[in-house]
């Protein structure tokens, strides 16, 4: 008898999906995907078990957890698209598909949850009282799990600062804000104030922390913090030199430019609400992650950077070579 364990994936080919999907892969899960269009995923993630299914509808996740031991929860619309209307019913069909199947939900989260009055360092138990429309969404995501627990459903969110990782990812800061994807890097375009510090989480790191948590011993409703690649705009834009071997310009992202933009493009309007998270510090406290794993899976930054550039296509063609 195989004592294998499954995964199911609900955003594999997503940056923290596809990276969850790896490690578990790596580990010896047998890992199922679920997308609306296998034919259309399937190419460079072979190796998975792709299900044709819609995270909108609630009997394919059902369907496609049948006998999964997590299901990760990795859905997310890409630009920010109608996150009001797409998130929680999303949600709410892994819950049924885990009452179903009786598998942990895994939860990628993120310091949206909290406003300026719980930063600059955000714990577990910091007030949350979000001043944007995600922000909200992502607390009642967390609540519907908290409650869900009471009726079994057992839950793991790791809450994390700006993905990055070594392949292209959509919707990330640093892929899509701050370097140029497929050009050496020769520029840094920042969002906010160099000298105030930010949380970045290398997907790599985040998921070996998620598989590590799975291997001890969980409460049904569980919550930690990552914290991740720590540092000032000043000292990023420093490991991006290292990185790369050369000198960068940095120029400053031109806010007022998208307020100008946001009433005519959706993605401007939800990135300009995010504003706050780089006018202040946003630093996360692990010591409750560190207390139950020993020590928090961490690449240095800039060899996280240089092989998030290698993903891009950023590096110098010398450079390129050797990665």
């Amino acid at each position: 008898m195989s004592t294998k364990r499954t995964a199911l994936v609900i955003g594999a080919t997503g940056g923290i999906g596809g990276a969850l999907a790896e490690r578990l892969q790596a580990g010896g899960w047998h890992v199922r995907a679920l997308n609306r269009d296998p034919d259309r995923a399937r190419p460079g993630r072979e190796t998975l078990e792709w299900v044709r299914g819609d995270a909108l509808v609630e009997a394919d996740v059902v369907a496609a957890a049948m006998g999964a031991d997590i299901i990760v929860h990795a859905a997310n619309p890409p630009g920010y698209r109608n996150w009001a209307g797409l998130l929680m019913p999303m949600l709410n069909n892994t819950i049924s598909a885990a009452k179903a199947s009786g598998a942990r939900i895994l939860l990628p989260g993120n310091v949206y949850n909290f406003g300026p009055d719980a930063m600059p360092t955000l714990s577990e138990t910091s007030p949350q009282t979000p001043m944007t429309r995600k922000g909200a969404i992502r607390v009642e995501m967390e609540k519907v799990l908290r409650a869900a627990a009471d009726e079994g459903v057992r839950s793991l969110t790791v809450r994390a600062g700006d993905f990055f990782g070594p392949k292209p990812t959509g919707g990330s800061w640093m892929s899509q804000g701050l370097v140029k994807p497929g050009r050496p890097l020769a520029a840094v375009t920042y969002p906010g104030p160099l000298e105030i510090a930010h949380a970045w989480a290398y997907l790599p790191d985040l998921a070996e922390t998620f598989v590590r948590l799975l291997d001890t011993d969980l409460a049904d409703f569980e919550v930690f913090h990552f914290r991740g690649q720590q540092a000032t705009g000043q000292e990023l834009v420093g490991a991006l030199q290292v990185a790369a071997g050369r000198r960068v310009a940095v120029r400053r992202l031109p806010w007022f430019a998208f307020a100008v933009i946001a009433p005519f493009n959706e993605m401007i309007r939800e990135m300009l609400e995010m504003k706050y998270l780089w006018d202040r510090p946003v630093l996360l406290d692990n010591t409750r992650l560190v207390a139950k794993l020993g020590a928090e899976p961490h690449t240095p930054l800039a060899d996280a950077l240089r092989a998030a550039l290698a993903g891009m296509d950023a590096l110098p063609e010398h450079l390129a070579l050797a990665a």
